[in-house]
């Protein structure tokens, strides 16, 4: 299974950041207007939004070998959480499109969301 790539320093992401939680939720609702909700997943799902700047070519390479080996969003890969540092092993990316932006050489930015893949 393929890995979600470090930066240089060490660090899945850079700042800012920010992770989401989101739980699945299943609503009915009746003839007499009343609702019945339950839920659809075990645990919260999550989806972490990430910035990176100032990247190098050598992590812009490796950010666009694991994009173009999962086939966007079609894969799944391990990406670990930057704040408790859990490596979920089930997390594909939200996009089929990496928008990659070179601002000089070895000076590019991208953004992109991983989501964790729920059943």
């Amino acid at each position: 299974m393929s890995t979600f790539p470090l930066l240089k320093t060490g660090a899945v992401t850079q700042y800012p950041a920010s992770v989401i939680q989101w739980y699945g939720t299943d609503l009915v609702v009746f003839l007499d207007g009343t609702e019945q909700r339950s839920r659809r997943l075990p645990g919260p799902g999550r989806r972490w939004v990430i910035d990176l700047s100032l990247l190098d070519d050598d992590e812009v390479r490796r950010v666009e070998e694991l994009f173009l080996s999962q086939l966007g969003s079609y894969g799944s890969f391990t990406f670990t959480d930057p704040w408790s540092g859990t490596a979920y092993t089930d997390c594909s990316f939200a996009d089929d499109t990496l928008i990659v932006t070179f601002e000089a050489q070895d000076r590019a930015k991208l953004r992109l969301t991983v989501l964790e893949n729920r059943q």
